[in-house]
């Protein structure tokens, strides 16, 4: 496996690997209507922006080919969009995307990063050094729903 930093062309694929993960994990934690809302096949115009404009990494298999994304929201010092294909679950993949990210925040002298988590991602972030600062509603256009998720945030060093 490989980490490198996406290019705005690749931004359909990476969208297929966000909705595949979302329809994969969060079905228990949002249900079958609000997940199959939250992750229509078009993808919108600012998923590529956010490729283009934020360190956005990809993990890549042997062949090249991207099984893993996430990024650093530059503007809000978030952290965004980590996404695992199912298949590739469980092979550190997440993991290589948030050490990347830290990596960025800490060349760019960010005190603190943020983020938002699924339910069924807390856990992950909490094993990465983040902590849970409160549960809260998130307003989702694309979800056409509220969607309950973790906020947690990491103090950089």
């Amino acid at each position: 496996m490989n980490i490198r930093l996406a290019v705005p062309d690749e931004a359909p694929a990476l969208w297929v690997i966000r909705n595949q993960a979302i329809r994969s994990g969060c079905r228990e934690s949002y249900g079958a209507t609000v997940v199959d809302a939250w992750t229509p096949d078009r993808m919108p115009e600012g998923y590529r922006e956010a490729v283009q404009d934020n360190p956005f990494y990809v993990v890549e298999d042997e062949g090249g080919k991207p099984v893993a994304t996430g990024y650093l929201d530059i503007h809000t010092a978030s952290v965004e969009a980590i996404f695992t294909l199912p298949e590739w679950g469980g092979k550190g993949c997440a993991g290589m995307i948030i050490n990347a990210v830290i990596a960025e925040a800490r060349r760019r002298k960010f005190r603190v990063i943020t983020l938002e988590a699924t339910p069924n991602a807390a856990g992950f972030y909490l094993r990465h050094g983040f902590v849970a600062v409160r549960e809260k509603l998130l307003p989702s256009k694309l979800a056409q729903a509220d969607l309950r998720c973790v906020e947690m945030a990491l103090e950089l060093d």
